[in-house]
């Protein structure tokens, strides 16, 4: 095993087992929308079908990237491809870095294609190895090994800053995403991985030419608790639980960004919790929702564990619709909402 593949081996045990949650939330449960005891809506007839990126989906729903290294991945990335295939939601698969310096794809080839023939699935790069290593061919061939429809390029600089031997080096980063976006042939969405996003940065991503942003705010797992974890020495254990709470709340991330760029397709993720969280994050302007480590549980056990879970998250999706009067999700973008 690579010391990149046990760092994710790693990464999947300290993420299920619950240990490495940020203590701040995410922010939903600040706000509430107001009741409609008189709805006139028929709960039936409510429409959760969206279109995001030219993408049609029934739910708004983003399995998150969560693996690209153990080989559990296989059965996680297998479980998730054909319960989104079966639910009709979309897929964003973990870190492709592996899978394009080894010969083991981890789950994370065409077979993955032939699972989910009719849903969007995103490739995933790490930004940074775009001015450490790596370029526009490997970014091309990310895609090409799952057919991807469009590329995540995460960013995690506090990560690889309490990551022994991380990439600090994020100099040039914002060029090189500039340089790729024209030249990649599908669309590049740029993510953090739970330390947010903020509105000046979510500025500079759209002068680089990004089709969409995930905020991936604070309020689920902390990336830098995770790495403290990981490490054997008290100095960096100490490091991680300093940071453990740095970040942008995932409702903060979504208003503000939302309110200085409306027209910016955004994805919630970061400590959404339930189909409830979901719809407050529609409301504050997100064209789909994400989960990660909520939905791992479940991805570890079988196709119909995934299933079985987004079908309750979709349902609370649609109890919050129907006591807000809203028939549709661009109904509920217009929902009152306090807070």
């Amino acid at each position: 095993m690579t010391d990149i593949e046990r760092r994710k081996r790693d990464h999947l045990d300290i993420v299920l087992s619950g240990t490495a949650s940020h203590t701040m939330p995410a922010g939903f449960d600040a706000l509430s929308f107001e009741h409609n005891a008189l709805p006139e809506v028929d709960f039936d007839q409510i429409d959760l079908s969206s279109q995001f990126l030219g993408f049609s989906l029934r739910i708004p729903f983003l399995a998150s990237s969560m693996t690209g290294g153990p080989v559990e991945s296989v059965t996680i990335n297998r479980a998730l491809a054909e319960a989104a295939q079966h639910c009709g939601f979309a897929m964003g698969v973990g870190s492709q870095r592996i899978a394009l310096t080894t010969d083991e794809t981890h789950g994370l080839g065409r077979d993955l294609r032939r699972l989910a023939p009719d849903i969007p699935i995103f490739g995933n790069l790490g930004a940074v190895q775009l001015v450490n290593g790596m370029g526009i061919d490997d970014a091309r061939r990310a895609i090409d090994a799952i057919e991807a429809n469009a590329l995540i390029l995460h960013l995690n600089p506090l990560q690889e800053a309490l990551q022994k031997g991380g990439d600090i080096n994020f100099k040039g980063v914002a060029q090189a995403i500039e340089q790729l976006v024209p030249r990649i042939g599908v669309p590049v969405i740029v993510k953090e991985v739970g330390s947010g996003i903020s509105a000046a940065v979510a500025k500079r991503l759209i002068e680089c030419g990004v089709a969409a942003v995930d905020v991936a705010g604070a309020g689920g797992t902390s990336w830098a608790a995770v790495e403290g974890k990981r490490s054997a020495e008290t100095k960096d254990q100490s490091l991680g639980e300093i940071f453990r709470d740095w970040g942008i709340p995932t409702a903060q991330c979504l208003a503000e960004i939302h309110s200085a760029h409306p027209t910016l397709p955004l994805i919630a993720s970061g400590g959404i919790r339930h189909g409830l969280d979901a719809a407050k994050a529609i409301r504050l302007g997100a064209g789909l929702v994400g989960q990660a480590a909520a939905l791992l549980p479940a991805a570890t056990q079988s196709t119909e564990a995934v299933i079985a879970h987004v079908e309750t998250f979709e349902r609370a999706l649609k109890i919050a619709c129907f006591v807000t009067g809203s028939t549709s999700l661009a109904e509920l973008r217009n929902a009152p909402l306090r807070g």
